[in-house]
C-alpha cells in the first residue's frame, strides 16, 4: 500500500478539518507506530526500575547526533542511532563486572556522553541547528520517515514477542533465571539496544528533554489499576496511545509542541490512575 492510498483511507475514517492536513496525517500515523511501542518497552522500565537507564540514552544522543556531525559523511540519524545501540550495550556489559552501583555508573555515562555531546556540537557555533532535538517536532515527519518507523515497529514487535518471558523472569528474579539457563546478559543487551533503537529514531520528533517520560508514565499509570501481567501491557499500550492522539490533536487546536503535550496528557493520566489505586487494590 502507497503513502497516496493511506492518505485516502485517513481522510475517509477521519473527516475533520485536522486529518485534511498531510503533516498532521504524517503525525498520526506516526503516533500510531511509536506509541504502543513506549508502552510495551516502558512496562520493562518500570518493572526493573530502569528509568535512569532510558534517561541516560536521551542524554547520550547528543554525543550520537555530534559524531554524525563531526564525522560529515554520517547522517546525524545513523549516527546516532549505532552510538545510543554502542553506549546502552556497553553500560549493560558495565553493569555486569562492576562492583559500583547502578545509579553510579549510569551517571558517569549520561554525564559524560551529553557533555562531549554539547562540546563538539557548540564548537564553531553550530549547536544552534540541532537544539530541534531538544524538544522534538512530530509535526516534520515525513513518508520517508514512516517507513523507517514501521520497520522498526515490525521488528520491535518480533524481539518482543521472542524476550518477553525471559524479560518477566528476569525482573522477578535474576538468580531463578540464571538457574533455568537464561543467559541473562544477552536478554539485558538485547532489551537494552532494542530499546537505545526506538529511542533513537523516536529523538527528533518527541525531544531529548521528555523522551524518559514516555519510557515510564505509560507503565506506572498502568501499574496503579492492574492485577496482572496481561492487563498491565495492555493498558500501558492504550495509556501511550491514547496519550498521543490526545496530545497530538491538543498541541495542533492550542498552537503548542506537540511532544511535551504528549507527556503532559500522559501524566495527567497517572495522577488519574494513582487517585484510583486504592479501588483497584481491593
Amino acid at each position: 500500500m502507497d503513502i497516496t492510498t493511506l492518505y485516502s483511507i485517513l481522510g475517509t475514517l477521519l473527516p475533520f478539518e485536522w486529518a485534511s492536513h498531510i503533516f498532521m496525517k504524517n503525525a498520526f500515523l506516526a503516533i500510531l507506530l511509536v506509541t504502543p511501542l513506549f508502552g510495551l518497552l516502558s512496562t520493562m522500565v518500570v518493572s526493573n526500575r530502569m528509568a535512569f537507564f532510558s534517561d541516560s540514552l536521551g542524554h547520550g544522543a547528543f554525543t550520537g547526533i555530534a559524531l554524525g556531525v563531526l564525522l560529515g559523511s554520517v547522517s546525524p540519524l545513523l549516527s546516532l542511532i549505532l552510538f545510543s545501540v554502542v553506549f546502552a550495550l556497553f553500560i549493560t556489559w558495565i553493569q555486569s563486572k562492576s562492583t559500583a552501583s547502578t545509579d553510579t555508573i549510569i551517571g558517569v555515562f549520561s554525564s559524560t556522553a551529553i557533555a562531549l555531546g554539547l562540546m563538539i556540537m557548540s564548537h564553531g557555533g553550530g549547536f544552534n541547528k540541532f537544539s530541534s532535538y531538544l524538544i522534538g517536532d512530530i509535526l516534520s515527519i515525513s513518508p520517508t520517515d514512516l517507513g523507517a518507523l514501521a520497520i522498526v515497529f515490525l521488528l520491535v514487535v518480533a524481539i518482543w514477542a521472542w524476550l518477553f518471558n525471559r524479560l518477566l523472569i528476569l525482573s522477578i528474579n535474576p538468580s531463578f533465571a540464571r538457574s533455568r539457563g537464561i543467559p541473562t546478559l544477552l536478554t539485558e543487551s538485547l532489551f537494552a539496544a532494542t530499546l537505545a533503537v526506538v529511542v533513537a529514531i523516536s529523538i527528533q520528533w518527541v525531544g531529548i528533554l521528555i523522551i524518559n517520560a514516555l519510557l515510564v508514565l505509560p507503565a506506572a499509570g498502568a501499574r496503579n489499576i492492574t492485577n496482572n501481567v496481561k492487563s498491565y501491557h495492555l493498558v500501558s499500550v492504550a495509556i501511550a496511545l491514547f496519550s498521543g492522539i490526545a496530545g497530538l490533536l491538543l498541541a495542533y487546536y492550542n498552537n503548542m509542541a506537540a511532544g511535551a503535550t504528549i507527556v503532559v496528557v500522559s501524566a495527567v493520566i497517572f495522577f488519574i490512575t494513582l487517585a484510583l489505586k486504592p479501588y483497584f487494590s481491593r
